[in-house]
């Protein structure tokens, strides 16, 4: 496998996990908000490290969308937008999963927050060969 392949599939992998995020994120949003904006900033944050990935690029341990993001839009400024729409999908991934979260997320805010993520994923997906294609 080159090294270019084993990229592709990593990438692969990443986006297959954001998937299952935005899977759990819609089927959570009515009835769980808190954990639905959880699952889209997870879906968000994959979908960014799949495009990393498979762009070689390096990319600290975070859950910080505006740096995530920044790394993405420099290698393709038309994501620019995008991600710094996902800046606020920074505080999901730890806000709402403790005792002391400062409130609820209602549903409105969970389909706000997937519908971003989604987006993302979309613009991603569509930037990156599919498996099998080089």
């Amino acid at each position: 496998m080159t090294p270019e392949e084993s990229r592709r599939d990593e990438a692969a992998r990443w986006l297959a996990q954001a998937r299952k995020d935005l899977n759990a994120a819609r089927l959570l949003a009515s009835a769980e908000p808190s954990r639905s904006v959880f699952h889209s900033q997870q879906a968000a944050e994959k979908a960014a490290k799949a495009f990393l990935t498979f762009h070689d690029v390096s990319f600290r341990k975070t859950h910080d969308m505006n740096e995530l993001g920044g790394q993405c839009a420099a290698l393709n400024p038309s994501l620019a937008p995008l991600f710094k729409e996902t800046s606020d999908l920074t505080d999901y991934a730890v806000a709402f999963r403790y005792l002391d979260a400062p409130r609820e997320a209602d549903e409105g805010e969970a389909m706000a927050a997937l519908e971003t993520a989604f987006r993302v994923f979309q613009a991603v997906s569509a930037l990156l060969p599919a498996p099998g294609q080089s």
